[in-house]
């Protein structure tokens, strides 16, 4: 007798989803490899919280019911070791600086040096002056929190 095969629900970040037809025997490589061909290290599956690292293990043992729903992230490089030994080193580094990351610690600091230089130095600013520091300050405090509540 033909195992059965029940229907998964792939879904992206995007919240596209992804139909998958498969066997409880099948392993999670396996399902990488069926709906995500060449990309299989790349590909990243989640099953209540919980990564499924273990490419070997089977659907069956994850305790799947049909329709349920695996999250799928696809990382735009692979996640395989970097080459080690004299080859490593032959290309060009590309290390690209995430100036978006370093957006918020500058700003921070930013304000910090002149808070400080309106304490210290009270006489050089003016009434305006400090007004418009409190109002960036309140106002850069709402983005911040904005930001990171999400």
């Amino acid at each position: 007798p033909a195992e059965p095969t029940m229907v998964l629900r792939l879904k992206f970040l995007n919240d596209t989803e992804r139909l998958a037809r498969v066997r409880p025997s099948d392993t999670v490589g396996a399902l990488k490899r069926a709906h995500f061909p060449g990309q299989e290290q790349q590909v990243r599956l989640i099953y209540q919280g919980q990564l499924l690292r273990d490419d070997a293990q089977s659907l069956s043992a994850l305790h799947l019911a049909p329709n349920s729903v695996l999250h799928c992230h696809v990382s735009p490089h692979s996640s395989s070791p970097a080459p080690s030994g004299p080859r490593a080193s032959a290309g060009p580094v590309h290390a690209a600086l995430n100036v978006g990351s370093l957006l918020l610690p500058l700003s921070v600091l930013a304000l910090a040096v002149l808070w400080f230089c309106q304490l210290q130095y009270r006489h050089v600013f003016t009434a305006t002056a400090t007004t418009f520091l409190a109002g960036l300050t309140l106002l850069f405090s709402f983005v911040a929190f904005a930001m990171y509540r999400r």
